[in-house]
């Protein structure tokens, strides 16, 4: 039996003829000395992508999964190594994504996906973090997170979807989908939105652990004003995103702007501090086109740039970005069968 390729092999034997990419010879010197790339632990998931425009090539796609494509995509995730997923939402555009007492339902060929992926979830051991939102416009977080009317449906909703699926042993935790962009510190309102919900999942779910995503990397201060914020904060996880594939960072960048989170972490003794990795990039102009999977030179770049500054790896995403080649519940663009592939064979995933 061929044996595995492990992240530290990769690491010797990165260069052109083993993967095709073209991998500079500064970047082979980088990699050959670093063994400890952390491999991927969590991906963001999703049952309809929220910009029509980036879900172009999975989007229809995942509208007519059966309940049974639904639970072979999460034994595939499952397979691949992966045992963390984040639900992005629960809800968009006034409709859920379950059957809702008080909200329409989008019309979909599976009747309650979310009671088909937690059971999956529950037979595969992955671990759901599972979405409060998108209640109202999601293109206006600011909004959505100080609107008092928007938080009743947001709470209502976290005590329905709590009492039809509290029970799954898979419902790990709650996302907070409304997303901050972090302009030197957090606003007061994103802080007030966390400790909301917070205060609510623990009423809910006591047990659950909860996460956010916030964007902004780049611009943080790492002041003390900054690391109360973060004690502030009731939240056990916060995964950064690395904004690569919104291209606004550089690779290059990014290991620094996350040493300096990982030092406000410490000195804060507060949330674990997480990586959100970006594996797509835009079809053309970003964030109005397709998402297509990023190259996978690129996205090793990413995962050994933040692996010594944060205690897990999480990837936007595997929904649509990433399929096993002999998947029976494909979904996305056909080239995301070669970013899974590589990443298999070089130990990033099972």
């Amino acid at each position: 039996m061929k044996t595995k390729t492990t992240r530290r092999n990769f690491c010797k034997s990165i260069g052109v003829t083993a993967l095709g990419l073209g991998v500079a010879p500064e970047l082979m010197a980088q990699l050959n000395g670093s063994a400890g790339i952390k491999p991927i632990e969590g991906s963001w998931f999703e049952f309809q992508h929220h910009s029509l425009a980036e879900g172009k090539y999975w989007n229809p796609t995942l509208a007519e999964f059966t309940a049974n494509q639904w639970e072979y995509k999460i034994k595939e995730i499952a397979q691949s190594g992966i045992r963390y997923l984040v639900l992005l939402n629960t809800a968009i555009r006034d409709k859920t994504f379950y059957p809702s007492k008080f909200l329409p339902k989008h019309q979909l060929a599976c009747e309650d996906p979310l009671e088909v992926v937690l059971s999956a979830a529950d037979k595969y051991g992955i671990k759901f973090f599972v979405s409060n939102g998108f209640f109202g416009e999601w293109t206006k977080p600011a909004f959505l997170m100080q609107d008092k009317e928007v938080e009743k449906i947001r709470l209502r909703a976290m005590n329905e979807i709590a009492e039809k699926y509290g029970h799954h042993k898979s419902f790990y935790g709650w996302y907070y989908p409304n997303e901050t962009g972090i302009q030197g510190h957090y606003d007061d309102f994103f802080i007030n939105y966390v400790n909301s919900s917070s205060s609510e999942a623990a009423k809910l779910t006591p047990k659950a652990k909860t996460l956010i995503a916030p964007y902004g990397t780049r611009n943080v201060i790492a002041d003390d004003r900054h690391q109360r914020q973060i004690e502030q904060l009731n939240v056990d996880f916060i995964a950064y995103q690395d904004e690569i594939g919104v291209e606004k960072t550089k690779v290059e960048e990014s290991a620094g702007f996350f040493k300096s989170l990982y030092k406000l972490h410490k000195k804060a003794a507060k949330s674990r501090i997480w990586a959100d990795v970006e594996v797509f990039q835009f079809e053309g102009q970003v964030y109005q086109s397709a998402l297509l999977p990023a190259p996978a030179e690129r996205v090793i770049r990413q995962l050994e740039a933040v692996s010594p500054y944060v205690e897990k790896i999480f990837i936007y995403q595997y929904m649509g970005l990433m399929n096993a080649p002999d998947s029976d519940a494909f979904a996305g663009h056909p080239n995301s069968t070669e970013l899974y592939q590589t990443l298999q064979k070089n130990g990033f995933i099972k």
